[in-house]
């Protein structure tokens, strides 16, 4: 019995000891290989490299290659499939095993077979199978000595045109200013401090330029980008001994200020901008700074062509992946940049905002705010002194006001009148006996009272309420309203929602909080807390001329026109009643609106007056506002705000530049 124990026992031992002494397997070996490889692990992938490899390479190298191809290619997902064999057949201390590779480059997808040669040697006194790695394991294609190389190839930033197709952002020509230093001679201060004053430069960048490593005698060093009709400082600039020019391909805006705010403009990517949009950008990029190029951003810019290639010794090339350039696709609008440059023209000695609908269609023909900015300086690139003038000008040329919102005013009247007429709370018989030219509800109000314009005694209806914008009529409607109906009423004219697909982020036409009946009396002639943005406010008009329907505005050729947004917000009869008082606003003798009269060309038409103050018996700060569109033709509805206006005609104002807008058609 105890001489099997002992046989047994020397079994187990033998065993044992020959599991001991047999190292890991070629192909756990090279399938931990890959493990490594799949982490991109570089450093300890080395570690599974034969001797005659190592020779050939050191770590160092071996690692910060791999990381540098990884990085410069913008390599993901990589994945390294091996599927181990049924049998192992071994040859001179040596196996082959074939593996797939497959990843995400900047040019595309890469992927490709290959065979892997492991040997069995020594290494730090322990035996075991290590990789005979060369460069084409990272690929195929790249021996030693080759290199890798990107090369790109710019997409072409897709165009923003008007209803048209007229450029209001384009590839365009511009002059590029430079200094060939071979020519400067002796007056290199003399000509940098004039080149610098003139292109507003600092004198200290401009050196930099002229000392970059790559620079030459002979060589053109561009210092900046000018508007190809900037004749004048052309040649100015060009005068100076060492100066020159050439002409470049840059983002142009040709209605310049006129539709700044609306179009938006280009500039070079920032750090932080090129972290956010992630892969598809190059720190040499452009991208949109505001306005449409920002909000179409995606679409505009297209994608770049990218080709790896593996630049061989001899001089020749091998592919490694590509991807085709994708240029930009264009946008079109429904601007019409000729009436977008007549409304500009009419505001830009204002501030203020307009916009100009087809009311039957819906189609945005004008959006424009000022005072403005030259889009073209801004993209080219303009100096600190050039921002610094923008950002501390009191007038704000860089807020886009038609996004804002603002108290309308009387131009709200007509909306509260319909959602009174519809509620039955008025119609246009009924009366209301106002004296004088202030009215308070009862002695709850205190010291505050709802003041008019214009002081009459005796019973106010509808229409002439409407004519003479009586501030008094329009309280005491809203009182007989109450608050819960002339909330809905105003919710059903697009109140608290956006514009649907509009294409570009517009603030909210707001109710606020309407917490008093003093809040209720203001909110109905368009004080109160009342905001409007300025296309809401046109679109608000839009029942008067399709039969009681609000049309959605769009921005967007291709978009649906003539859609219907808030469907019946009035019976027809309503809109064709109200209609015909806004003709009177403008046609009759003692309308608020009767300088807008033109010749045989009928208006419908509503003034406001927003008084914007902290309290009552102040005086403060007015906007006017004038609301037009030809009730017997209407291809063209103008709602025009211009700021500032107390003390200088107030809506008046407003009134005669609509009034030129239309006259100039």
């Amino acid at each position: 019995m105890k001489k099997w124990i002992v046989m047994l026992f020397v079994l187990v031992a033998g065993l044992t000891m020959a599991a001991c002494n047999k190292g890991p397997q070629p192909e756990e070996r090279f399938a931990a290989y890959i493990d490594e490889w799949n982490d991109q692990d570089f450093n300890k992938m080395y570690d599974y490299l034969s001797a005659d490899a190592k020779e050939k390479v050191s770590k160092e190298d071996f690692t910060n290659r791999y990381k540098k191809i990884y990085e410069d290619l913008n390599i993901k997902n990589v994945k390294i499939t091996f599927k181990k064999p049924e049998e192992v057949k071994e040859k001179d201390g040596k196996v082959q095993f074939p593996f797939s590779v497959q990843m995400d480059s900047i040019a595309g997808k890469i992927s490709f077979d290959h065979k892997a040669v492991l040997t069995e040697e020594e290494q730090n006194d322990k035996k075991s199978w290590y990789v005979n790695w060369d460069t084409t394991y990272i690929f195929p294609e790249l021996e030693e000595g080759d290199k890798i190389s990107l090369s790109m190839t710019s997409a072409k930033r897709g165009d923003i045109v008007d209803k048209n197709g007229v450029g209001l952002a384009v590839t365009g020509k511009v002059s590029e200013v430079g200094i060939i230093p071979g020519k400067m001679e002796d007056q290199e201060e003399e000509i940098i401090t004039k080149v610098a004053e003139l292109l507003r430069l600092e004198p200290e960048n401009i050196k930099k330029e002229l000392s970059a490593s790559w620079v030459q005698p002979e060589h053109f060093v561009p210092l900046k980008k000018i508007p190809g009709d900037d004749t004048e400082l052309l040649e100015k600039v060009t005068s100076i001994p060492s100066v020159s020019n050439r002409s470049v391909e840059a983002r142009v805006y040709p209605l310049g200020e006129a539709a700044a705010h609306l179009i938006g403009y280009v500039g070079p990517i920032t750090a932080e901008e090129l972290e956010k949009a992630g892969s598809g950008y190059q720190s040499s990029d452009v991208i949109g700074k505001r306005g449409l190029e920002q909000v179409f951003e995606k679409q505009l810019k297209g994608e770049n062509g990218v080709q790896v290639l593996i630049k061989k010794e001899d001089g020749s090339e091998a592919m490694l992946a590509e991807k085709p350039v994708k240029d930009g696709e264009s946008v079109q609008l429904t601007i019409d940049s000729g009436l977008q440059q007549s409304v500009f023209n009419e505001l830009k000695d204002q501030t203020g905002s307009a916009a100009a609908l087809h009311p039957v269609t819906g189609e945005t023909l004008a959006l424009t705010s000022s005072p403005s900015f030259d889009p073209n300086m801004l993209s080219l690139g303009a100096s600190a002194e050039e921002w610094k003038a923008l950002q501390e000008n009191d007038k704000e040329p860089l807020l886009t006001r038609f996004k804002a919102s603002f108290a309308p005013g009387s131009v709200m009247k007509p909306i509260t009148a319909a959602t009174a007429l519809e509620s039955g709370a008025i119609d246009w018989k009924k009366t209301y006996e106002i004296n004088g030219k202030s009215w308070k509800k009862d002695s709850s109000w205190g010291g505050y009272s709802v003041t008019r314009v214009t002081e009459a005694n005796g019973p106010v209806n509808l229409e002439k309420a409407l004519i003479l914008s009586d501030n008094i009529y329009f309280a005491m409607a809203a009182l007989d309203l109450g608050k819960d109906k002339f909330t809905k009423g105003l919710q059903t004219f697009g109140f608290e929602e956006d514009i649907p697909s509009y294409g570009y982020p517009l603030e909210q036409s707001k109710i606020g909080d309407i917490d008093s009946d003093i809040a209720l009396a203001d909110s109905a002639y368009g004080q109160g807390k009342i905001q409007m943005n300025i296309v809401h406010l046109a679109a608000t008009y839009t029942p008067f001329a399709n039969k009681g329907n609000m049309i959605q505005p769009i921005l967007v050729k291709g978009e649906k026109t003539g859609t219907v947004w808030k469907e019946k917000v009035m019976s027809e009869q309503t809109a064709t009643a109200i209609q015909n008082a806004l003709v009177k606003v403008v046609a009759d003798p003692s309308g608020t609106a009767r300088s807008a009269r033109i010749p045989n060309y009928p208006l419908a038409g509503k003034t406001g007056t927003a008084e914007l103050k902290a309290k009552q018996g102040e005086k403060g700060k007015e906007n006017g506002f004038f609301v037009a569109y030809n009730p017997e033709n209407p291809e063209l509805l103008i709602a025009l705000m211009v700021e500032g206006v107390e003390g200088r005609g107030g809506s008046e104002i407003a009134v005669n530049k609509v009034k030129k807008i239309f006259e100039g058609k």
